[in-house]
């Protein structure tokens, strides 16, 4: 007969976890949507749906020690921190807002990433080290997400802007559900000549950490 481990979380457990999880993650698609538009509800839930699938074979089943996923976590949150430094001060709001079409603000770009995504990150930090099993899910989906999902601002240059494509300075233009933004710059490069968007420079910060984490999440539980 088969022995279970004793750290392994049993099934009904399991479930809850999973459909709070499930829960937070519509709740989080819905207020992309209904704040900002359908790009934000693709990444998020494109990577919450890998980060699910990952944590619910690996840390749901069995909560690692926190030495073996605090360090690859912090490191790609520290990584990522670096990254939207880059992002702000080059305007990836604005510019997301011109190429999709959508109201993506520098208010609501800080409200995300500088207020609310720390008190996640800090909250999973203490769950990790707590081994609660919901903690891993935050895990997985910001090392898929914020993670290794960086890449896409490599691809983001060749798109062609859904506002005003072939005006190279930046623009004022109603945008997303009706709100009036300025300086909305075009990062096209048939335009621009130059193969840029914000952020891209540093992208490869927390794909870096963000693949490592992953890898040594599926080594530990094996």
């Amino acid at each position: 007969m088969q022995q279970t481990h004793p750290d392994t979380i049993r099934l009904p457990l399991r479930i809850a976890n999973m459909v709070i999880a499930a829960t937070f993650m519509v709740a989080a698609m819905l207020a992309a949507y209904r704040y900002i538009g359908w790009p934000p509800v693709i990444i998020v839930g494109g990577s919450g749906i890998a980060g699910f699938v990952l944590w619910s074979f690996t840390y749901l089943r069995r909560p690692l020690p926190p030495e073996v996923v605090l360090p690859p976590f912090l490191l790609t949150v520290a990584a990522l921190e670096a990254h939207m430094i880059e992002e702000y001060l080059t305007g990836f709001g604005p510019a997301m807002s011109r190429l999709f079409n959508i109201s993506w603000s520098e208010r609501s770009f800080l409200m995300i990433f500088a207020f609310i995504g720390p008190v996640l990150y800090a909250l999973t930090a203490l769950g990790l080290f707590r081994r609660i099993p919901l903690a891993g899910f935050l895990m997985c989906f910001i090392l898929i997400g914020p993670g290794v999902a960086e890449f896409v601002h490599f691809i983001l240059p060749s798109l062609q802007p859904a506002v005003q494509p072939t005006v190279a300075a930046p623009v004022q233009a109603i945008v997303g559900r009706g709100l009036l933004m300025q300086n909305l710059p075009n990062f096209w490069v048939h335009v621009t000549r130059c193969y840029y968007f914000p952020g891209m420079y540093t992208a490869i910060l927390p794909m870096i950490p963000g693949i490592y984490g992953i890898r040594r999440l599926l080594t530990a539980t094996k």
